[in-house]
């Protein structure tokens, strides 16, 4: 090969990274943007019989637990405990959706280490995936009263 086909050959070369550099430059302002989107949202849920509001992060940490003003009236303390756990649990379900919506078109169609290295473990099993929500099991007082009775006011001084 002749010296002007090798800086032909070159400078063909030197255009295809710059063009996959500024391709790979453009695809991280994205995934940023990406991640900051999912990192603002905001979970919100409310329970079934509407006495308790929810709202939790991206991170699935509450910021904000809002009770109906008869929820102390139409609930028993037990009752009310319960439906504030799973009210948190949907809440977190539902940011972690949200930000998965978010994120899913980064990290579908990637490839993972298998498909460059067969027989490796795969890195998508390295990333837990969250629990199942379950709701609570009512724990038992030891009282003689059903958990609905007016006589179980735990606390009140009647």
């Amino acid at each position: 090969m002749t010296n002007p086909e090798l800086e032909a050959r070159n400078a063909a070369l030197r255009g295809q990274v710059d063009s996959m550099l500024a391709n790979l430059e453009q695809q991280t302002a994205q995934l940023k943007q990406a991640q900051a989107e999912a990192m603002s949202k905001v979970g919100r849920a409310s329970s079934p019989d509407g006495l308790v509001e929810v709202t939790v992060n991206a991170g699935g940490i509450v910021t904000g637990v809002t009770f109906a003003p008869a929820a102390f009236d139409r609930s028993t303390p037990e009752k009310l405990g319960q439906s504030v756990v799973a009210t948190i649990q949907q809440a977190a379900l539902n940011a972690r959706e949200q930000a998965d919506a978010v994120l899913t078109p980064f990290t579908e169609g990637l490839p993972d280490l298998p498909d460059f290295f067969p027989g490796m473990p795969s890195l998508k099993d390295l990333i837990p995936t969250p629990p199942p929500i379950v709701p609570p099991k009512p724990q038992q007082s030891g009282d003689d009263e059903p958990p609905e009775s007016f006589m179980d006011r735990r606390g009140s001084n009647w």
